[in-house]
């Protein structure tokens, strides 16, 4: 096997040329190709660098707009109307205790109502009886 030999296109080439050359070549492309793979990240990684970096002027934007419109504001603020929201919930439960209370009230002063409509027509019907009698004794 030491003298096979590969003849190619007028080129003669020898076992122990191609054993030499094939680690050669093999390091060559696998860094040919790590090369391409890095050259590729750096791009990629450059592309993400720029969006960052004009990030940053977006970032800046909030932050001028979160100073103007008083967030850091925004717990006292959320504070007293939670203070607000207790004061009008406890008032609603007052209001609803009197709308009941009002409405057994209305509910007794109506059935009130037909007794008196009832009690002044028989008060009205015995004067009349009494007048009549007053009228006529002797009926």
């Amino acid at each position: 096997m030491a003298d096979a030999e590969l003849k190619f296109n007028g080129f003669s080439l020898k076992s122990w040329h191609i054993a030499a050359a094939l680690p050669i070549l093999s390091g060559l492309s696998g860094a040919i190709y790590y090369g391409y793979d890095a050259l590729t990240r750096f791009y990629s990684l450059e592309s993400s660098v720029s969006s960052v970096l004009s990030a940053g002027s977006r970032i800046q934007a909030i932050e001028q707009t979160l100073t103007q419109n008083n967030v850091s504001g925004l717990n006292t603020q959320l504070t007293t109307i939670s203070t607000q929201m207790t004061n009008i919930l406890e008032q609603q439960r007052i209001l609803m205790d009197l709308r009941s209370t009002v409405e057994r009230s209305t509910a007794i002063t109506d059935g009130i109502d037909q007794k008196l409509t009832t009690y002044n027509i028989e008060i009205e019907d015995l004067w009349k009886a009494f007048d009549d009698l007053v009228k006529n004794p002797i009926r």
